[in-house]
């Protein structure tokens, strides 16, 4: 993963000092591209430990068209809890509870759950469901998915997640929002544009969950894997990450794992957790760091 480590130097080196909306304060460049050849092993960060449960769920959960928290926390995913509990504790019927009994009562509570566990027409719905002005709904995924099949060459293989009517109705707007699929030599391609770019925190699991949603319709169009290429709008380290990526910086990069796919699946609605398999992964440890919200 030495393009991630050039990104987080990148950044060090020519970003300047900008305000944010979540008050936090970034150290922030315009304009960077990664490129990941999936041949090459399966690009899961090694100079900390990245949580792939939580990449695989949430990527399943995008693919269901979800958008509440309840089936995130169920399989202890944690990644998304902060923003309904954001919108919980300004609500009438927060009386203290901590983020931890939040989430429990997410957990347990199915009634709970529909009221506050909702994020609003994010990723899934607009992968799933995108509204246009007509009120006619499209499922971009699978649409893409039947264009690779039947019209592989076409320049329109796109998923589009920014969907301006409905900005204000998401807990956060899309920060990757765009995906474009290549198909050339029978290997399948992806390219991401991602706005906003949290490189400590947010950009391991996106480069993993986009790399795995590649090797999934590839799978599923019977193509091989191609490259997975990440471009960025904003991409910032957080004032408050600066020490740890320090941390990172001064490791050494270790072996590219591989990922194994069940390959009996060939829908992508039929994919479980149990279907994917990571051998070889020997990460440096994990180092934690504050999200902002």
């Amino acid at each position: 993963m030495k393009q991630y480590l050039e990104l987080l130097q990148h950044i060090l080196d020519n970003g300047e000092l900008k305000t944010d909306r979540t008050g936090t304060g970034t150290i922030s460049t315009f304009g960077y591209q990664m490129r990941f050849n999936l041949q090459d092993g399966f690009p899961l960060l090694t100079t900390k430990k990245v949580h792939l449960k939580s990449i695989i769920h949430e990527l399943l959960w995008f693919i269901k068209g979800d958008t509440n928290i309840k089936y995130l926390v169920e399989n202890n995913v944690r990644i998304w809890n902060e923003w309904p509990y954001r919108d919980f504790k300004d609500s009438p019927d927060y009386k203290g509870e901590t983020l931890k009994e939040f989430v429990a009562m997410i957990k347990s509570d199915e009634t709970f759950a529909k009221k506050y566990g909702e994020l609003g027409p994010v990723y899934g719905r607009q992968w799933r469901h995108f509204e246009g002005p007509d009120g006619r709904f499209v499922d971009q995924l699978a649409e893409v998915i039947e264009m690779i099949k039947t019209n592989p060459s076409s320049r329109r293989l796109i998923v589009n997640a920014w969907n301006p009517p409905l900005i204000p109705d998401m807990a956060l707007p899309p920060c990757h929002m765009m995906f474009h699929f290549y198909v050339n030599n029978n290997k399948l391609s992806c390219q991401l544009y991602q706005r906003s770019a949290d490189t400590f925190l947010g950009i391991p699991f996106n480069i993993a969950s986009y790399a795995l949603l590649t090797m999934m319709i590839a799978q599923v169009c019977d193509l091989e894997y191609g490259d997975f290429v990440h471009t960025l709008g904003d991409a910032h380290i957080y004032k408050d990450h600066l020490e740890q990526v320090d941390l990172q910086l001064s490791r050494d990069i270790r072996a590219l794992p591989t990922m194994k796919i069940n390959s009996n699946i060939k829908n992508i609605e039929q994919f479980r957790y149990e279907d994917f398999e990571l051998v070889g992964y020997n990460p440096h440890p994990l180092i934690k760091g504050k999200v902002s919200v």
